[in-house]
């Protein structure tokens, strides 16, 4: 969707903040970019000016962070360099997570010992972050390699790249914080003499929360509003029946309440405005890749694996492959519990979707 970006406004231009190091955005609040290890290969985290009390009574000046990417040596030593010429030589006070994917929540751990501060996040995203890290065989390797496999997968050499993941959560994201304060949608967080209100939004995780500022007109948006790229909407395994993309394009429409001119913080690409125009992007762009899926579906009942190519037009090595095949069932299960589509289990125990001859009957539930 790059061709789209000219449609938004970057008021920082080309402008990024060096690795280890942070800028200014608006008044008292600061952008630092971490690298990361994929191809998507950058995570934006927030420092918040913030003002706390402390046990002695008084007050204690210091900073919220928002969000922490994954857990690496490189990473903590970009966080140290943070510490070191970021802060004012003020301490962290607390850490606020907006979900539970390991470029947010890998670090919190070490972030809310090394400054001893409670981790803020919601509720579920917490809990499914603990059964990631704790119980393996919930996320088993093998259970999602049958998983893809049931949807059209068959290629083996992907299925054993799979397999071979049982480890990948608990890689990046070794611990969690023992204990958390539970964020919920309009929650209103006073942070440095400000107000900032939590957003939910479903599809993408679990419980995600964004932050809007209404003094400052700034929303934190996390995942779910990115400014050159469509957020990944998956189906997984653990929840095989779900409707994450009517979850997803339903949350969005929260974001159309707030001002036009608000100033949105990705957590990948840069600050922008253009907030209502980017949803308007986004729904087109599925409402479009849906659109295709029935077409398609006309000429013969379509696998998950069968819609790859109709989703995406470029080679997918194997990491990319395992989010576009739960997108790729995101999409199919929208048609699906709307009724435009029908799942069958066919011979070679595949599903597959075709075109119903019921109508819309509304699956939703």
């Amino acid at each position: 969707m790059n061709h789209l970006e000219h449609q938004m406004h970057y008021p920082l231009g080309d402008r990024l903040p060096p690795m280890g190091e942070a800028i200014e955005v608006a008044a008292g609040v600061r952008w630092i970019r971490m690298g990361l290890p994929f191809a998507l290969d950058h995570i934006n985290l927030w420092l918040l000016r913030d003002r706390q009390p402390n046990a002695a009574g008084t007050m204690t000046d210091g900073w919220t962070v928002v969000d922490c990417c994954i857990d690496s040596e490189a990473t903590r030593a970009q966080w140290e360099q943070i510490f070191a010429t970021s802060l004012d030589g003020l301490p962290v006070l607390r850490v606020i997570v907006t979900h539970m994917h390991p470029d947010h929540i890998g670090l919190a751990h070490w972030l809310c010992d090394r400054w001893n501060v409670r981790l803020w996040v919601s509720a579920t995203d917490y809990n499914v972050a603990k059964t990631a890290v704790y119980d393996r065989s919930s996320f088993s390797g093998e259970a999602n390699s049958g998983f893809y496999a049931l949807h059209g997968m068959q290629d083996e050499a992907f299925l054993q790249h799979v397999r071979g993941r049982s480890s990948y959560f608990p890689t990046l994201v070794p611990a969690l914080p023992t204990s958390y304060r539970r964020l919920m949608d309009g929650d209103v967080i006073e942070i440095g003499g400000r107000s900032w209100q939590g957003v939910s939004g479903y599809g993408h995780a679990p419980e995600h929360i964004a932050l809007y500022c209404p003094e400052l007109s700034i929303l934190i948006s996390g995942d779910m509003a990115l400014p050159s790229i469509s957020t990944n909407v998956s189906v997984h395994a653990t929840e095989p029946e779900a409707n994450p993309l009517w979850l997803f394009l339903k949350s969005l429409l929260r974001y159309r309440e707030l001002p036009s001119v608000t100033l949105v913080l990705p957590s990948h690409g840069k600050p922008f405005t253009g907030l209502h125009a980017r949803i308007d992007q986004l729904q087109d762009h599925h409402r479009d890749r849906l659109a295709e899926i029935l077409s398609a579906a006309e000429q013969r009942p379509l696998s998950a694996a069968d819609v790859l190519p109709i989703m995406f037009k470029r080679t997918l090595d194997a990491h990319q492959m395992t989010f576009a095949m739960g997108e790729a069932l995101a999409h199919l299960h929208l048609l699906w519990f709307e009724g435009r589509l029908h799942r069958v289990l066919d011979a070679s125990h595949i599903h597959r979707f075709e075109l119903s001859t019921l109508g819309s009957t509304s699956r939703r539930v």
